[in-house]
């Protein structure tokens, strides 16, 4: 019998063209969204490479300047800009601090359109407030990015909807339904078969299409067997998942209009009203202290511990006598006061920056204890994952230039406080800045195949009588 309806439902997809439109329809949904999402990589890449060249130039005039004094040449340049003092090497010839591109970053902008991806730490800089969020167009943040984790997580799912939210109501308003019934089969196990076949020919039709993407944008997925696996691995629970729910739809229902309104209302249900209902939880169960109360106090403490730098200065070199051997008093200026009080100054703001982060982590992991209720969050942050561009890596970024910060400054203050003069062979010795990604395998593919089944599962096992009551009237 299985052999019959596979027959039966290939030529009828084959005639009614479902089959080629789809082919059609994926191959431009999937070009246009990687396409779009290389380009986004590129500007990005673009950002990463003007700013690495900029560096460079300027690390060439340094050099160059230093150089001519070394040798007792003249040069032109202020006094204030000559890279012979440590703390103009630390604020005029800062590192580039980047988040490199990941291989897969083009398939979801995740939070690339929110966080900046390059900042320039200097050595009098304020590391506890370094900015890592950029203007962006208001109304591309408000309707997202059309990316592939949107075509999958948004429209993969209308496009399943469309193609099978009438597979059992169709034959029973045709009135072929009840000589089907006739056969040696169950009416679930009939439903499930084509439900199945349709699952199986769509499945085919995604990995043709992604390889065919993925091949024309020079990725060759078979290169990156991994990371392609995982993609597909996530498409494919994912569908199962809308599949399920259109089998249990098409059980429990009944007629054509009712079950493509019951799965639009899933759809607005899983997709949007989830994600949103989840977030603005979030929110007010954890509420942001307010940014701007923050600033104020860091600007009070600041013009606080000016008033009593020189105090600040002798109580820090009291504790780091390794600064204080060639400290003079007469030697002492603005850098040496300032640098002492702006150690003091993240001390006392700790609390206030650490409150700060804390309800944001909290605000995650509300999101993250319920995300199991929405297979489509599990989607978007796999995929956010997969791409690098998730909330979590840009917080492991941001930790890891505040790190970076801490090496460059502690770099240059012995320089400062031993009052030694940069050298051109001190050049070689900065630190450079390497990130590095944390990002492990997910799991979220065999968890939403789980979901999936447990839908099937409980179709064959509560619907049994009302499967019977459809065929019969």
């Amino acid at each position: 019998m299985f052999r019959y309806n596979f027959i039966y439902e290939l030529k009828g997809l084959l005639r009614s063209k479902w089959i080629q439109l789809l082919s059609v329809i994926l191959l431009l949904l999937f070009g246009f969204s990687v396409l779009n999402g290389h380009k986004k990589v590129e500007q990005r890449q673009r950002n990463i490479a003007l700013a690495k060249s900029e560096v460079q130039e300027n690390d060439q005039m340094m050099v160059q300047l230093l150089d001519s004094v070394e040798n007792g040449m003249t040069v032109s340049a202020t006094r204030w800009t000559i890279p012979t003092s440590p703390m103009v090497v630390g604020n005029a010839h800062p590192r580039v601090a980047a988040m490199e591109v990941q291989p897969m970053a083009f398939i979801s902008t995740g939070q690339a359109d929110i966080f900046t991806h390059y900042v320039k730490p200097t050595v009098s800089g304020d590391d506890f407030a370094l900015n890592f969020t950029e203007m962006t167009s208001p109304v591309q943040l408000l309707f997202g990015s059309f990316d592939l984790a949107f075509v999958i997580v948004y429209l993969l799912p209308l496009i399943i909807i469309a193609f099978s939210y009438n597979v059992f109501s169709a034959e029973k308003e045709s009135g072929s339904l009840k000589l089907l019934a006739s056969q040696p089969i169950s009416i679930k196990n009939w439903i499930l078969q084509k439900l199945m076949l349709r699952f199986m020919w769509l499945a085919i039709l995604v990995i043709s299409m992604l390889i065919v993407v993925f091949l024309l944008s020079g990725i060759n997925p078979f290169q990156n067997t991994t990371s392609f696996l995982q993609l597909v691995g996530l498409a494919l629970g994912y569908m199962l998942f809308w599949f399920s729910l259109v089998f249990l739809v098409n059980l429990w229902v009944g007629s054509s209009a009712r079950n493509a309104v019951s799965l639009l209302g899933l759809w607005v249900l899983f997709v949007l009203l989830i994600p949103s209902v989840l977030n603005q939880l979030g929110s007010s169960l954890y509420p942001m202290p307010s940014r701007t109360l923050m600033i104020n106090e860091m600007r009070s403490l600041k013009a606080e511990v000016t008033k009593k730098q020189d105090e600040i200065l002798d109580n820090f070199l009291r504790d780091h006598p390794e600064y204080a051997i060639n400290d003079k008093s007469q030697s002492r200026g603005f850098y040496h006061r300032y640098m002492a009080s702006q150690k003091l100054v993240k001390e006392e703001l700790a609390p206030v920056i650490s409150a700060y982060e804390d309800q944001l982590q909290k605000q995650q992991n509300w999101v993250g204890r319920f995300k199991w209720i929405s297979p489509a969050i599990i989607t978007q942050e796999s995929l956010n994952k997969m791409a690098g561009t998730a909330y979590e890596d840009y917080e492991n970024y941001r930790k890891q230039v505040v790190i970076f910060a801490g090496e460059w400054r502690e770099h240059l203050l012995p320089f400062l406080y031993n009052n030694t003069v940069f050298t051109k062979a001190d050049v070689a010795n900065l630190p450079a800045f390497k990130y590095k990604n944390d990002s492990g395998p997910s799991v979220a593919s065999l968890a939403i195949v789980l979901i999936a089944l447990m839908l099937f599962g409980s179709g064959f096992v509560i619907s049994r009588k009302h499967a019977v009551h459809n065929v019969l009237n």
